[in-house]
């Protein structure tokens, strides 16, 4: 695989691997993906760090090039269609299709679509989008070539080793992986898949106390290789400490404290002992709720009622539509929206105290109602860049002015 530095501005990274002499039936077929969604809807959240493509590798031809170019100079069969599109009218087309339309904004915007060409300069696939109808896998499939474009590197070996592990069972040649060259412009190439396994010191002493529960080395391992995880006595000769190989299968172990809750499934949460806290502490309300509350007790007793609205609210109503300019420094702007309504975090809580008498237009004179909540500002000494404020904000509607 020979990567164009024209991806670099849009979707830099790819891996990929064969796996050969697969044996499908339609299980295994849905399994596999079934495995793809799953995998897309979590690590690689919904595409936008990872996309997966799987072809039949006896339908296209290497050397593969993975290229970024205008839309308009794409044109293919993509999966499940008749006939060739231009990306750009692609696009267009899955707008209204449910499952893909979700994927869309991901390059839509770019000058750029990412793009995979085998040495006939065929397309294997769009991503994060469609795969080329050409290279589609079925049920005759005996070779697979996998291919995941990603922004995400770690996220993008985690999800190649996930594929080839799980179905690489399925190989006329059990768990045997045809690794796949990938050199980019600058020379530099690196092999994938990496199957190696990683090895951790683990203090004995950490683990068990942690879980509360007093065990021994030969005790510990027998416990921890249930979890696919390969245990044996540190080599340092420390009665203390256990090595921990950890296989590709299991990318969820960065810590001792991951190996440390292993052992505590391993071992059954509900034989753990029961035991008093060594700490005394005493629980009290925040000193800024119980003022809160306070407040609202006051106000209410005026007459007023309480509402409670989003913290997240249009744009427009966040700014122009009470007569205020976003400096760019004030307001925490939400990327992607699901809705046109959670477009920003408030910065005050009049927007959702206007919307409340809107809704409620034809409610007998007077309205009066109040909301205590927080706004949020951007905050740069905050370690999240944010920061809350609480707020008091009180409307009085009538027929006329007055109290």
């Amino acid at each position: 695989m020979h990567v164009k530095p024209e991806t670099e501005s849009i979707r830099p990274y790819v891996v990929c691997a064969v796996l050969r002499g697969i044996k499908l039936d339609l299980a295994r077929y849905n399994s596999f993906i079934d495995l793809q969604d799953k995998l897309h809807e979590n690590i690689c959240r919904k595409r936008a760090l990872v996309a997966i493509g799987t072809h039949d590798l006896d339908t296209i031809k290497g050397p593969f090039t993975y290229e970024a170019l205008p839309p308009s100079k794409i044109n293919f069969v993509p999966l499940k269609e008749t006939k060739s599109f231009r990306a750009d009218e692609l696009m267009e087309h899955y707008k209204s299709d449910k499952k893909l339309k979700k994927f869309l904004h991901i390059i839509e915007d770019s000058p750029v679509y990412p793009v995979i060409y085998d040495s006939n300069r065929t397309v294997l696939s769009l991503p994060p989008i469609i795969n080329g109808a050409h290279s589609a896998i079925t049920l005759m499939t005996k070779n697979v070539f996998i291919e995941c474009t990603a922004t995400d590197i770690t996220k993008a070996k985690i999800v190649l080793n996930t594929m080839v592990t799980m179905f690489s069972e399925y190989c006329e040649r059990k768990f045997e992986v045809e690794p796949v060259e990938v050199v980019y412009r600058n020379g530099v190439s690196h092999v994938y898949p990496d199957l190696s396994d990683y090895t951790l010191e683990v203090s004995l002493s950490y683990v068990t106390s942690q879980v509360g529960v007093k065990m021994e080395a030969n005790e510990v391992i027998p416990l921890l290789n249930k979890m696919q995880l390969h245990v044996k006595k540190s080599t340092s000769g420390d009665e203390n400490t256990v090595t921990v190989s950890v296989p590709p299968t299991r990318s969820d172990i960065l810590h001792a404290c991951d190996v440390m809750e292993d052992l505590a499934i391993a071992y059954g949460f509900n034989k753990i002992p029961e035991t008093i806290p060594a700490t005394r502490t005493e629980g009290r309300r925040q000193p800024l709720n119980l003022f809160s509350d306070l407040i609202r007790l006051q106000v209410a007793m005026a007459g007023y009622k309480e509402v409670l609205t989003w913290v997240l609210c249009c744009y427009e109503e966040n700014f122009s539509m009470l007569n205020r300019k976003d400096d760019g420094k004030t307001s925490v702007i939400i990327e992607n929206p699901r809705s046109s309504e959670f477009e920003a975090v408030r910065t005050t809580l009049m927007p959702g105290l206007l919307k409340s008498v809107k809704h409620n237009i034809d409610h007998p004179r007077p309205i009066k109602i109040f909301e205590v909540g927080d706004v949020v500002f951007l905050d740069d000494n905050q370690d999240v860049g944010a920061s809350n404020n609480r707020r008091l904000a009180a409307l009085y509607c009538n027929n006329n002015s007055g109290y």
